[in-house]
Parts: structure tokens; sequence; C-alpha cells
């Protein structure tokens, strides 16, 4: 076996730990890291979120202390084109994206994957909690949950192809988190208490609308909000101020309590109605990537999730064209949202996933 590995360090615990353990296991590992963006391209002049100056400087140390070699890989503009410019169109289109998933999908698996063939390295190892197992009986490799069921990103790796499977390894999956910053202090590492990244990397303060005006340079036109009926309720601030199900900062006095249910692009309208009409039993996804197995010819049980912090519920999933695959769920489900993913299960393997259509 080639046990040359390309890791990609983020300068965070969870990547410095898989890096470790990497070089435990006798594998000849190179460390890098991705320079998605400078922090002046989203309008950030701080040094504290993802891609600082800071995190590359204890990406570099931990690599330092493990006596392998580092690499800063410029990747800002394809980061840019592949996952700064989807996650806009899509508010702008009057979806909810998860931009993590365009960045595994697109930088990690694809741009750096690419990188480890030109370095001659076999594996690409990065600090998710998930797990890859080859199957005997199917001759396919298994997405599977991490061991860690707080921690774990099955969800967002939906994406990967068998050949990419094949070529990466997650040394944290059967890990939990507390494991992991243990390792992390007895090895000495600086970022062994380092708080976890949250929310999106290139979106400072969570403020999505924000950044999208302050990227773009244009301010998003105000309009109405209506009800199911068509009412005029009061008035909106733009539609990407908006995500399917939210309640609070509508900035309306209501009689009753009420939720957004879509948002119209066509006449720039934001519907909102009551709870119960959030919820819905089907959907239809597409650019669907099956994992376990191939293309299904019939329909087959399964479990869904339809948002990352969903619990996965039963239902009947049906490829109905090349492109699209129907979910009919046995229960309903609340705000399921246009432009999220909706993963498949079968107990903990990714059986597949796509987008919500």
């Amino acid at each position: 076996m080639n046990k040359k590995a390309l890791i990609a360090m983020s300068g965070g615990v969870d990547s410095s730990v898989a890096a470790y353990l990497m070089k435990q296991w006798g594998f000849d590992c190179v460390g890098s890291m991705m320079k998605l963006f400078a922090n002046e391209d989203i309008g950030e002049s701080r040094d504290n979120i993802c891609c600082s100056l800071e995190d590359a400087e204890d990406a570099r140390a931990v690599a330092y202390k493990l006596d392998i070699p580092f690499y800063v890989f410029n990747l800002s503009l394809d980061f840019k084109r592949q996952v700064i410019h989807r996650f806009i169109n899509a508010y702008q289109n009057g979806e909810t994206p998860n931009p993590c998933i365009d960045c595994n999908r697109y930088m990690k698996f694809e741009k750096l994957f690419s990188r480890a063939k030109v370095l001659e390295k076999e594996y690409i190892v990065t600090g998710h909690y998930a797990r890859i197992e080859y199957d005997d009986n199917t001759g396919r490799y298994l997405l599977k949950k991490a061991s860690d069921s707080v921690k774990d990103q099955s969800y967002v790796l939906y994406t990967m192809t068998q050949e990419q499977l094949a070529h990466t390894l997650f040394p944290l999956g059967t890990l939990h988190k507390s494991e992991v910053r243990e390792i992390a202090e007895e090895q000495g590492f600086v970022n062994a208490s380092k708080r976890d990244s949250q929310d999106i990397c290139f979106v400072r303060d969570g403020d999505y609308a924000g950044f999208i005006e302050q990227y773009t340079g244009k301010v998003c036109e105000h309009g109405d909000f209506i009800d199911m009926q068509g009412n005029l309720l009061g008035k909106h601030k733009g539609l990407i101020r908006y995500t399917i199900g939210q309640r609070k900062g509508l900035g309306l006095s209501l009689e009753k309590p009420m939720y957004v249910l879509s948002k119209n692009t066509e006449d720039n309208t934001v519907t909102l109605c009551g709870n119960d009409e959030l919820f819905s039993k089907s959907l239809d996804a597409t650019d669907f990537n099956w994992i376990a197995c191939d293309t299904p010819d019939s329909p087959i049980r399964i479990k869904a999730k339809v948002r990352y912090k969903h619990t996965e519920q039963w239902a009947t999933a049906q490829q109905i064209s090349p492109d699209t695959v129907h979910i009919e769920f046995d229960e309903p489900q609340r705000a399921m949202a246009k432009g999220q993913a909706v993963v498949l299960y079968d107990d903990d393997i990714v059986v597949g996933g796509g987008i919500i259509n």
C-alpha cells in the first residue's frame, strides 16, 4: 500500500490531531492549508476568522512539531467562484444554501484532491467526523456516520464520489471530540484549547444579508409581506434577509405568530403562514449523488434528513427522472427549504443526497 498522505490542516484542533494520527500510523505525511480568501476580500480587517494568519501559524506549528512538510495553497479564486458566488446566487434566487457542502465538494475533494495527485500522495486526510468503509459484498466504498453523533459531519459529505472515498481517510471517525482534545493536549499542540469555528467562515457575525450587500455593492430591494391569500401584511427589507420557517426579526406586529413560508423572486414577495402550514410530506431533489448503491430502479424505504441538525425520518425515495429524486415522508416535515440538502440514511450509512428544489 502506498502510505503517502496529504493532510488538510485548517489550524484547528481536529485537523491537527488527524495529522498526528496519520504520522503515528506510519504514513508519509505532508501538511497543507487552503488559502480560501483574504480577509479584506470579504470586508473583514481582523485576523480572527478562517484563513487568518493565526490559523496558518497554528497549522504550521503543528506540522513543525510533527516534523512534516507544510504547504499553503492559494485557492482563493476557485473559492470565490465555487463557494461564495454560489452562496450569493442561491440567496438571490430565494434559496437557502449550505456553503459547507460546496466547500467540501469543490475545494477539499476536488481542488485539494487534485493537488494530492500532483504530489503523488495516495490519500487526502481531513479532520471530518465521519467514517469510510469498503463493502466487500457490493464492491463499493461506504460513507458512514461518525462514532460521535454530536459531531457527525456525514451530512455535508454526501457529494463524495467512489474515487474520492477510495482515496480519503477520516482518522477522527471513531473518536469523540473529548478524546481529540485530550490527544492535542498530550502532544502539546498550540491549538489544543482553540475553540471550534462557528457558522460560515467567510460571513462575519452571521450577517448573511450584510455580507451579500457588501460583496455585491447592491442593496436588496424591499418588498411586500403577504399571507397565503395574497393579503398585504407589511414591508420586508429584502428577500435575502429571510429563511423558511423564520418567525423572529420580521419587524411586523401581527395578531398571531406567523412564519416565512416562501420567497418569490418574480414579484419580490415573502409569504407568511401559521405554523401548521410549514409542514409538508414530499419534496423533489436534484443533482443527486448515490453512494451506497447504483441509481435504484424502484422506490426504496429509507430515512432522510432535510438539514444538518434535523433528525432523519422515514420516507420513500424514488428516482423519477435522470436528474430528480422524489421523496415522500411518512410524516409531514417542518420548513423544508429550497437550496438545502436532503440526505438519505440506512442506519449509519449515507445512501445518497441531493439539493431540495
